[in-house]
């Protein structure tokens, strides 16, 4: 199996299902885990060096951080049913979580720097937008995007519809290069609906020196740490990503494949 595919697990006492560290990805700035909750199991932690950013993935949940209680936040029964609730959490804070009923949450991780306050993003805040056309049509809930505060994270949900093609044309952010381009690093959380369903992801350098192909499941993580990375929902399943970017700059500029942006021109 590839490296860059992080498959879930069983959920252990805190519920945790996925984990990826920037140990164990072999990168430096994002972190990423995916707690499934039962009904007032709870979970929680000190953010120590790292700002989060608590997303409320299904279901209900009450969070507590920086001295500020946020009741029965989230509520979506299904990942594709609209905008979601999170919370920001700056580096240096202690912070809990727990389940009104069954629930799933991410938690979102980068370098923090403590210059920004705990906050309610709710699905008020998130800003929405549908972007491509035809089969490359896909909506885009911006949770943290890089014009609302924050240190190093960039948080966005994707919802591609069955047999579209999303993250395309192939773009990548893996070069310093500012003005032109960002370094960033990136994880995808997939979910499929029907969950049976699968979906493509491939990631690759100009040099091949990287290139692989994925069958993605309900639930799996995929890695970018660099090149370019599109993503294809087969017919029949539309396809959920939750993604987390972070890196030396909080700016989103990427840079197409310039073998495949000719039909941008069109």
């Amino acid at each position: 199996m590839s490296k860059l595919l992080v498959k879930p697990a069983s959920p252990d006492a805190n519920g945790t299902v996925t984990r990826v560290t920037p140990e164990s990805a072999g990168w430096t700035y994002v972190g990423f885990a995916l707690h499934k909750l039962a009904d007032g199991q709870r979970f929680g932690g000190e953010t120590g060096d790292k700002e989060i950013c608590i997303v409320a993935v299904t279901g209900t949940i009450s969070v507590t951080a920086g001295g500020q209680s946020f009741e029965r936040i989230g509520g979506r029964k299904t990942v594709f049913d609209g905008a979601t609730s999170s919370v920001y959490v700056p580096n240096g804070e202690a912070y809990e979580v727990v389940a009104h009923g069954a629930a799933e949450v991410a938690v979102c991780s980068a370098p923090g720097a403590g210059n920004h306050e705990v906050r309610l993003i709710g699905p008020a805040d998130v800003g929405f937008e549908e972007r491509g056309q035809g089969s490359n049509r896909r909506l885009v809930y911006n949770i943290l995007p890089e014009g609302k505060p924050a240190d190093s994270l960039l948080v966005v949900e994707v919802v591609t519809p069955a047999g579209n093609w999303s993250s395309y044309p192939p773009h990548k952010h893996d070069q310093d290069d500012l003005p032109r381009e960002s370094f960033l690093e990136e994880t995808y959380y997939h979910r499929l609906n029907p969950s049976q369903g699968f979906a493509f992801q491939r990631v690759y350098t100009d040099d091949r020196s990287l290139d692989e192909t994925m069958a993605v499941s309900d639930g799996d993580v995929v890695l970018v740490p660099r090149g370019y990375h599109p993503v294809g929902a087969a017919h029949g399943y539309d396809l959920y990503y939750l993604n987390v970017m972070a890196g030396p700059h909080r700016v989103w500029k990427f840079h197409n494949d310039p073998a495949h942006e000719w039909m941008l021109k069109k």
